[in-house]
């Protein structure tokens, strides 16, 4: 769900803020020097924003900060997600910016380039963190925020018509998964074998596993390399589904977790936030029938790494309490605590020592996945080029179209729009 709100904040017109890029700081490449903190207990009005969910629970959550700070005080303003982007860049060209703001991941390059954030200071430890979760916040070698809260995607798959098709333990390389889709639809009664995503928003987010699987290197801050020979074999392993009838071209909305409930789906591949959902419209004992696994092994089993980050602005009006506060929700018990909360996994890596989540299976496996879950550089034109990347995906899935040509086209568009450096 989470996930979803982020795609459809990220569909906003840049142009506000991309027009701040080349502002600020230089862009070429050099490290930027972080300040750092002072000692002590944090002190001042802390103004933080904050998005969805995170957003109606954050001020509630921070009276413990205010607590261990008693001269310090935490306001939060929930701000929608369809507005959150148009609002970040407003503030950022008026300078009227909060100490600290919610971002998502995929904003994180556009936002630095402005010159308007922060460099993260030595009083946040890298190590802490998932490593793909940290590189979200790298921008020309530079950190500019720290991960908050981090979701991948696991395969979810029934028990029992997994065993149906020979795979009990669920699938664990391509060939598994592909076996295991037919072995469902002509085993073991399912319409689908696996839903896939045909190329509607987002799509992009259930495609590149596949490709850093295969040991495809995309992206960088300065190079996009998308019409290589493991992208296409990629490509083309996610169009088989389609081809084959394993996968459909398009799936009515809502109709996914009924039709996994019914048994008319037999595997997706989603995030944490669909445990919940399953469970709950399959009432009592369907959690027994459900499984979760590692996406499957090429060269790497890998998955995507989405989530946000928390980002101090350069024109905070209380710069030090920003920082302490930020790192005071990095603390592996804060974490726990705010997983318990709100239930967002948490980014920093100790946490998941916790029974709350080494005690939880399902959990512990998204966990694991974690360790190699990658993300999409943080070039300002990411959002711009996933848009192109979703519409021949879509051509790729619905019309048939060669996975090299789709591969051609993808690096095309993509060099056209080129990644704002």
């Amino acid at each position: 769900m989470r996930s979803r709100r982020l795609a459809a904040a990220a569909t906003v017109v840049l142009a506000a803020s991309v027009a701040l890029a080349g502002c600020g700081r230089d862009s070429g490449g050099g490290q930027e020097e972080a300040k750092s903190v002072g000692a002590g207990k944090a002190s001042g009005d802390i103004t933080v924003w904050a998005m969805g969910t995170e957003g109606e629970k954050l001020a509630e959550f921070a009276k413990e900060f205010s607590t261990e700070n008693p001269d310090a005080k935490v306001s939060v303003t929930a701000v929608p997600w369809d507005a959150a982007h148009q609002k970040i860049a407003s503030a950022i060209a008026a300078k009227q910016t909060p100490d600290v703001s919610m971002i998502g991941t995929t904003w994180q390059g556009e936002f630095a380039k402005t010159g308007a954030l922060d460099p993260t200071p030595e009083l946040i430890k890298k190590d802490d963190f998932f490593p793909g979760a940290w590189d979200t916040t790298i921008v020309d070698n530079t950190s500019y925020g720290v991960p908050w809260y981090v979701e991948t995607r696991l395969i979810y798959y029934r028990k029992d018509m997994a065993a149906k098709a020979g795979f009990p333990d669920g699938p664990k390389t391509w060939d598994d998964l592909k076996a295991m889709a037919k072995g469902m639809k002509e085993k073991a009664g399912a319409k689908w074998g696996l839903n896939l995503q045909p190329g509607k928003t987002g799509s992009w987010q259930s495609v590149l596993p596949f490709a850093w699987s295969n040991g495809a290197d995309v992206a960088s801050a300065t190079k996009l390399s998308f019409d290589t020979p493991e992208m296409t074999e990629a490509l083309g392993y996610y169009q088989s589904f389609f081809k084959e009838g394993l996968s459909p071209t398009a799936l009515p909305e809502g109709s996914l977790e009924p039709g996994f409930v019914k048994g008319e789906i037999g595997a997706f591949i989603s995030g944490p936030w669909h445990m919940g959902i399953v469970e709950e419209q399959g009432g009592a004992g369907f959690k027994d029938k459900y499984a979760v696994a590692q996406m499957p092994m090429k060269k790497s089993s890998t998955s995507f790494i989405g989530g946000s980050n928390l980002a101090v602005f350069k024109d905070a009006k209380n710069r030090d309490g920003a920082w302490k506060f930020v790192q005071w929700l990095s603390k592996p018990e804060v974490q726990v605590k705010w997983y318990q909360a709100v239930k967002d996994l948490p980014a920093v890596q100790s946490s998941w020592n916790d029974s709350t989540l080494a005690g939880d299976t399902f959990l512990a496996a998204f966990g694991q996945q974690l360790k190699s879950a990658k993300a999409p550089p943080a070039i300002t034109t990411w959002e711009q080029i996933a848009a192109e990347f979703d519409l021949e995906v879509e051509k790729l899935c619905k019309q048939n179209a060669d996975p090299a040509a789709t591969a051609k086209a993808i690096q095309e568009k993509a060099g056209a729009i080129g990644t704002g450096s």
